[in-house]
């Protein structure tokens, strides 16, 4: 069979709710992201706190992180229970690739400070914060995209006072996402998606 004929076929299989075993396993993944093109890479459950948000804690900030990590091992560390953090979500430098390793309504460990953990989603960046070269025109994009519909969803304003970096985090021995990370920009892709 042709590539046009396998895709026929397999929009055909969706059409009908007969869905191959990768698209249904692809399909299940999807449905577990808040975010429609995030894949779920889920953190271990040691590594983050069950909640009810917002109905248990509002949520009022996004903390913009960058991970001084390896994407991959960015995921390997939230899966690890002997670390002890995670973040809602890690965006890949190459392609902006999404991965959601917490769910929005429980709260991840990322921020350093409990309550603004209770109060804020997290975004891990690939990179380290004195290579720049890792903030990618991609990865601005999904990472604005993503913030945009966090912001939607829980009435939180795009502005600097609402999406912060980890630096400004009360208590916060951070430094990212650092003096590289262009807030201007990145601001405006937030009002824009």
């Amino acid at each position: 069979m042709d590539r046009r004929g396998l895709i026929r076929g397999a929009a055909a299989a969706a059409a009908t709710g007969v869905l191959l075993p990768a698209a249904r396993a692809q399909a299940a993944a999807r449905a577990d992201t808040d975010h429609p093109s995030a894949h779920w890479t889920p953190a271990t459950s040691v590594n983050y706190t069950v909640s009810d948000r917002p109905a248990e804690y509002p949520v009022q900030y996004v903390v913009i992180h960058v991970t001084q990590e390896a994407f991959a091992d960015t995921i390997g560390i939230f899966q690890n229970p002997a670390k002890q953090v995670s973040a809602h979500y890690v965006v890949r430098s190459s392609d902006g690739c999404v991965a959601q390793c917490v769910r929005e309504s429980n709260v991840a460990w990322h921020a350093g400070n409990w309550d603004y953990n209770t109060r804020s989603v997290g975004i891990e960046h690939e990179g380290w914060v004195d290579k720049p070269q890792y903030f990618t025109h991609a990865m601005y994009e999904r990472s604005a995209a993503l913030t945009a519909r966090v912001c939607d969803r829980y009435g939180i304003p795009k502005d600097r006072e609402h999406i912060i970096g980890h630096n400004e985090v009360p208590g916060a021995d951070h430094t990212d996402p650092g003096l590289f990370w262009d807030w201007v920009r990145y601001i405006r892709l937030v009002n824009f998606a």
